[in-house]
Protein backbone atom coordinates (compact mmCIF):
# COMPACT_ATOMS: atom_id res chain seq x y z
CA UNK A 1 0.00 0.00 0.00
CA UNK A 2 1.20 3.99 -0.66
CA UNK A 3 2.68 5.17 2.28
CA UNK A 4 0.10 8.29 2.18
CA UNK A 5 2.36 10.20 5.10
CA UNK A 6 5.58 10.37 2.63
CA UNK A 7 4.30 10.40 -0.88
CA UNK A 8 2.86 13.40 -2.28
CA UNK A 9 0.87 13.57 -5.36
CA UNK A 10 2.04 16.29 -7.07
CA UNK A 11 0.31 18.36 -9.44
CA UNK A 12 -2.27 16.27 -10.71
CA UNK A 13 -3.09 16.98 -13.99
CA UNK A 14 -6.35 16.31 -15.94
CA UNK A 15 -6.81 13.65 -18.60
CA UNK A 16 -9.69 12.57 -20.20
CA UNK A 17 -8.71 8.41 -20.77
CA UNK A 18 -8.70 6.29 -17.65
CA UNK A 19 -5.10 4.74 -17.11
CA UNK A 20 -5.49 0.91 -18.74
CA UNK A 21 -4.23 -0.51 -15.95
CA UNK A 22 -7.03 0.65 -13.70
CA UNK A 23 -9.73 -0.65 -15.58
CA UNK A 24 -9.94 -4.01 -14.24
CA UNK A 25 -10.25 -2.86 -10.94
CA UNK A 26 -13.35 -0.41 -11.84
CA UNK A 27 -16.95 -2.64 -10.60
CA UNK A 28 -19.85 -2.92 -13.23
CA UNK A 29 -22.10 -0.42 -10.61
CA UNK A 30 -18.87 1.95 -10.58
CA UNK A 31 -18.51 5.23 -12.49
CA UNK A 32 -15.79 6.88 -13.14
CA UNK A 33 -15.80 11.20 -12.31
CA UNK A 34 -12.12 11.99 -13.07
CA UNK A 35 -8.78 10.62 -13.78
CA UNK A 36 -5.88 12.68 -12.95
CA UNK A 37 -2.17 11.89 -13.79
CA UNK A 38 1.49 13.17 -11.60
CA UNK A 39 4.88 12.02 -12.86
CA UNK A 40 4.43 8.41 -13.33
CA UNK A 41 1.06 8.23 -11.06
CA UNK A 42 -2.20 8.18 -11.61
CA UNK A 43 -5.25 9.15 -9.01
CA UNK A 44 -9.29 7.99 -10.81
CA UNK A 45 -11.95 9.35 -8.83
CA UNK A 46 -15.29 6.92 -8.99
CA UNK A 47 -18.38 7.63 -7.37
CA UNK A 48 -17.30 5.06 -4.70
CA UNK A 49 -13.84 5.99 -4.18
CA UNK A 50 -10.38 7.43 -5.01
CA UNK A 51 -8.28 4.42 -6.92
CA UNK A 52 -4.46 5.70 -6.82
CA UNK A 53 -1.52 3.85 -8.55
CA UNK A 54 1.92 4.34 -7.42
CA UNK A 55 4.77 2.98 -10.41
CA UNK A 56 7.88 1.87 -8.75
CA UNK A 57 11.50 1.09 -10.27
CA UNK A 58 13.21 2.85 -13.12
CA UNK A 59 11.36 1.23 -15.95
CA UNK A 60 8.21 1.36 -14.13
CA UNK A 61 6.61 -2.27 -13.87
CA UNK A 62 5.96 -2.87 -10.38
CA UNK A 63 2.98 -0.86 -9.55
CA UNK A 64 0.75 -0.58 -6.79
CA UNK A 65 -3.19 0.23 -6.72
CA UNK A 66 -4.60 1.71 -3.25
CA UNK A 67 -8.48 1.87 -2.91
CA UNK A 68 -9.38 4.65 -0.76
CA UNK A 69 -13.52 4.27 -0.14
CA UNK A 70 -15.22 7.29 0.71
CA UNK A 71 -17.13 5.54 3.61
CA UNK A 72 -13.37 6.10 5.43
CA UNK A 73 -13.39 9.65 5.07
CA UNK A 74 -13.83 11.31 8.23
CA UNK A 75 -13.54 14.91 6.92
CA UNK A 76 -11.91 16.72 4.12
CA UNK A 77 -11.18 20.42 2.76
CA UNK A 78 -10.54 21.88 -0.41
CA UNK A 79 -8.60 24.78 -1.14
CA UNK A 80 -7.74 26.69 -3.73
CA UNK A 81 -5.73 30.25 -4.74
CA UNK A 82 -8.49 32.18 -6.63
CA UNK A 83 -10.98 29.89 -8.51
CA UNK A 84 -12.31 26.98 -7.44
CA UNK A 85 -12.01 25.04 -10.86
CA UNK A 86 -8.22 25.46 -11.43
CA UNK A 87 -5.18 24.62 -9.21
CA UNK A 88 -6.34 24.10 -5.48
CA UNK A 89 -5.64 20.87 -3.13
CA UNK A 90 -7.71 18.23 -1.63
CA UNK A 91 -6.91 17.05 1.71
CA UNK A 92 -8.70 13.66 3.15
CA UNK A 93 -8.65 12.75 6.64
CA UNK A 94 -8.83 8.71 6.33
CA UNK A 95 -9.60 6.33 8.99
CA UNK A 96 -6.71 4.17 9.86
CA UNK A 97 -4.82 6.10 7.44
CA UNK A 98 -4.45 9.70 8.46
CA UNK A 99 -3.99 12.71 6.19
CA UNK A 100 -3.95 12.45 2.51
CA UNK A 101 -2.96 15.28 -0.01
CA UNK A 102 -3.61 15.82 -3.56
CA UNK A 103 -2.65 18.96 -5.41
CA UNK A 104 -4.61 19.80 -8.84
CA UNK A 105 -2.97 21.57 -11.63
CA UNK A 106 -5.27 23.53 -14.36
CA UNK A 107 -9.08 22.66 -15.00
CA UNK A 108 -10.33 19.91 -12.96
CA UNK A 109 -13.35 18.20 -11.36
CA UNK A 110 -13.05 19.46 -7.68
CA UNK A 111 -16.77 20.40 -7.01
CA UNK A 112 -18.04 17.43 -8.21
CA UNK A 113 -15.81 14.97 -6.03
CA UNK A 114 -16.18 17.37 -3.39
CA UNK A 115 -20.42 17.09 -3.41
CA UNK A 116 -19.02 12.85 -3.66
CA UNK A 117 -17.49 13.21 -0.91
CA UNK A 118 -20.13 14.90 1.02
CA UNK A 119 -22.72 12.44 -0.46
CA UNK A 120 -20.71 9.74 1.01
CA UNK A 121 -19.36 11.20 4.91
CA UNK A 122 -22.38 13.20 5.86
Amino acid sequence: MIDFTSVSFLKLKKMEKTPETVLPLILDTEEIVGNYKGIRDYVVFTDKRIITLNTHGVAGSKKDFTSLPYSKIQLFSIENDSNVEDDCSLELYVTSIGKVKFDFSGPNDIVKIGKMIAEHTL
